[in-house]
């Protein structure tokens, strides 16, 4: 964590300007005051601004509960909406051109919880995001189980089970009762596929056993499975394969209740500043929409972070147009800045000159990250990112120094992230140069990461142990909430992001006027529709 003398240094050292007061302004001056030079606005980014923010984003998740019955932020919910409004009221307040952008979507969610129980031999709940995950699909069986072909228990050391992969697993199968199924070989869907054939009223999938395949998991299946589909442990799977006796049980009953809306409104919140040139924007953006739950990290803080900056620039005219987005979606595969990207007319999306992207920005267990579409690496795995040609990835590191020279003037390090599985990756694949800043939102921080950043190896939110994914990408914990955020991060990673955004609202090398569209893919003066390749992860 970087010094208080540190940080003050960094308002000198980030952002080259002068003339600049070295004391720190008081809440009342900044509200007042312009704040037209990147020193200016960084000295006005404070802690408790943003925190009030995190604070509101709280209250409205607890005020409005999902269909599960817990505090939501998802998108489609009561607590999405109400989080847009808010951002809207802010923004409006502060004296931008404030619209919401609704598009729509398929919106599903489990109404309640989801129940997994053993009737006999063994009566017992299991206990829900600890012993078994569910799928979205609905059902309410309560039959026998029946174990699938071409299970390999005890498990080898490297996987070796095919269970359920082939129609022949299922001879002899009784329609009617519940499948047990083994991890293995291949998908989820080719498994449940063969079960539905065989008549099974649900199927239960357990890990394979291997290293690093035992604990509960979440399966990916094709969307058009019919019957209730359950993940769970190698413990949990081969408990019950112990007590099978064919024709009597164990017997279980499961249920699970889903909402399925193919057809649900949502929302970007688009704020345009009065000033600045029309023809040279600068798109300042995160995503409003939670995973599951509250999504305090994932991502209000990065929605915190972008909505204080634009309170600080309310009184200044800056040079290039300055377009603040919330998007929606983002955690169901990039919706609402696809939607935004594929929906502009060409001649307005080539207005914008550049991208700069808050993709979570308080992970207590943290890591400094820059979006550098040439050199950043996947989040998870941390591969190359998609390639991108010079005309991106060239301009893009003009903002990406900026936040690699604030965190050097703090005396952080930081890593390279792409830009894959963020909304910044839609305004790249349509030929412009973007940015931005991520933290980690859950599983697995490296020790490569604890040299450069101190903490510990394992998930990003330090309070949960282990490498599960911790509090964002567990749809059963409901613990991304206001203490899964850190307010040092959140406010020194919310300064990094105000020095990249107050030199690109006056830069002229990426923006110039005299070249509308310059940069830009485009064929025949239209740009391409952009569509998220097969696999590509999000935040």
């Amino acid at each position: 964590m970087a010094t208080a003398s540190a940080v003050a240094a960094a308002l000198t050292l980030s952002s080259g300007a002068s003339g600049a007061s070295s004391a720190t302004p008081t809440a009342e001056a900044c509200a007042h005051r312009v704040n037209n030079t990147p020193q200016k606005l960084v000295e006005c980014v404070t802690q408790d601004d943003l925190w009030a923010h995190m604070v509101k984003f709280q209250q409205i998740a607890d005020a409005n509960p999902g269909t599960d019955g817990h505090p939501s932020r998802n998108s489609g919910e009561p607590g999405y909406k109400a989080s847009a409004d808010y951002v809207a009221s802010v923004m409006r307040a502060a004296g931008y051109d404030v619209k919401l952008q609704e598009y729509k979507f398929h919106y599903r969610s489990f109404v309640g919880d989801p129940v997994m129980q053993e009737v006999s031999p063994t009566p017992q709940s299991f206990v829900l995001g600890t012993d078994f995950n569910p799928a979205q699909v609905a059902g309410s069986p309560s039959a026998q189980l029946q174990p699938a072909g071409g299970i390999v228990v005890p498990a080898t050391p490297t996987p070796s089970s095919a269970s359920g992969c082939s129609a022949s697993d299922f001879a002899g199968f009784t329609p009617g009762n519940i499948a047990l199924i083994q991890r293995g070989t291949c998908t989820f869907a080719a498994k449940v596929a063969n079960a539905e054939a065989a008549g099974a009223s649900a199927a239960v999938i357990f890990n394979e056993g291997n290293p690093g395949r035992t604990g509960v998991f979440n399966g990916a299946l094709s969307g058009d499975e019919q019957i209730p589909v359950i993940f769970t442990s190698y413990a949990v799977g081969t408990q019950l394969l112990d007590q099978y006796v064919p024709n009597i049980g164990p017997v279980l009953t499961i249920d699970v209740k889903i909402i399925d809306d193919p057809n649900r409104s949502d929302w970007n919140v688009i704020a345009d500043s009065k000033g600045g040139d029309p023809n040279n924007v600068l798109v300042v953006d995160a995503h409003l929409d939670a995973i599951f739950g509250a999504g305090m990290l994932d991502n209000a803080s990065g929605s915190a972070t972008i909505l204080d900056i634009a309170q600080q620039l309310k009184n200044t005219n800056t040079r290039n147009k300055l377009r603040f987005i919330w998007f929606g979606g983002e955690e169901l595969g990039l919706l609402g800045s696809q939607y935004y990207v594929n929906t502009l007319p060409p001649d307005e999306l080539a207005k914008i000159k550049f991208d700069l992207d808050a993709d979570v920005t308080a992970t207590p267990n943290y890591v400094a990250g820059v979006l550098d579409p040439k050199d950043g690496v996947t989040l998870f795995g941390r591969t190359p990112g998609t390639p991108m040609p010079p005309s991106i990835w060239a301009p893009s590191a003009i903002g990406r120094d900026f936040g690699i020279d604030y965190l050097n003037s703090i005396g952080q390090n930081h890593i390279l992230f792409s830009a894959d599985g963020t909304d910044a990756f839609m305004f790249q694949q349509a030929g412009i140069p973007a940015s931005g800043v991520l933290t980690g939102q859950d599983c697995c921080k490296l020790a490569s990461d604890v040299a450069l950043f101190g903490g510990s190896e394992g998930n990003f939110e330090g309070t949960v142990p282990g490498n599960d994914g911790g509090c964002v990408d567990n749809p059963f914990r409901w613990c991304d909430n206001l203490s899964n955020n850190d307010p040092e991060v959140l406010t020194f990673m919310s300064k990094t992001f105000a020095n990249m955004v107050g030199h690109m609202a006056y830069d002229t090398q990426v923006f110039d006027s005299t070249k509308p569209g310059g940069g830009h893919v485009k064929k025949n003066g239209i740009h391409p529709k952009v569509a998220i390749p097969t696999g590509l992860a999000t935040s």
